[in-house]
């Protein structure tokens, strides 16, 4: 009678244990982090420039010696509830927004120069109430505005007028001789 009662709760216990199989769970989240990158080198090889101040990224890309003239874009991107107002550098026009989210250089970047600078201003920021002290920015508080550029070789038509194809594939061979 014991082995019977015993095995009858064993198998109830598999039962249970079994009833979820086919079921899964997952959990979901709207936070995500990522640091670090990853840079790809095509041929041209250029490097980003930022410095901050008064809540403002200057930015400026330079191309290397060597490496063969250049247009250049870049995009910003950052978290909710601050908004990013882009702008010249003091005394620049280079600088215009594409439509596209992203902002293009109008000039052409040679081998060994920069680009001039392109401001953009963290906006939004939550206002300090003095009469309430978890209000605005708090100790310790921290957000990133991350900065996306991409250049793209200058091809010229047969009348030798610069253009740039923001859409061209470019092919890369290996050492193999494999693409």
């Amino acid at each position: 009678m014991k082995k019977t009662k015993c095995f009858l709760a064993v198998l109830t216990l598999g039962m249970i244990a079994t009833a979820g199989i086919g079921q899964a769970m997952a959990y979901f989240t709207t936070y995500a982090e990522a640091q670090g990158g990853y840079v790809i080198n095509l041929g041209d090889k250029t490097e980003i420039k930022e410095k901050f101040s008064e809540w403002t990224k200057h930015i400026s890309i330079t191309n290397y010696e060597g490496s063969e003239p250049v247009y250049v874009r870049v995009k910003a991107f950052c978290a909710e509830p601050f908004q990013l107002v882009y702008s010249n550098g003091e005394g620049s026009t280079a600088w215009y927004d594409g439509g596209d989210g992203y902002w293009y250089c109008g000039d052409i970047v040679e081998a060994g120069k920069s680009t001039a600078v392109l401001d953009i201003k963290i906006g939004n920021i939550p206002v300090k109430d003095e009469n309430d002290p978890e209000s605005g920015p708090q100790e310790g508080d921290t957000f990133n505005v991350i900065v996306v550029y991409e250049s793209t070789p200058v091809r010229y038509d047969a009348a030798g007028n610069p253009s740039a194809d923001w859409e061209e594939i470019l092919e890369v061979k290996t050492e193999g001789g494999g693409n």
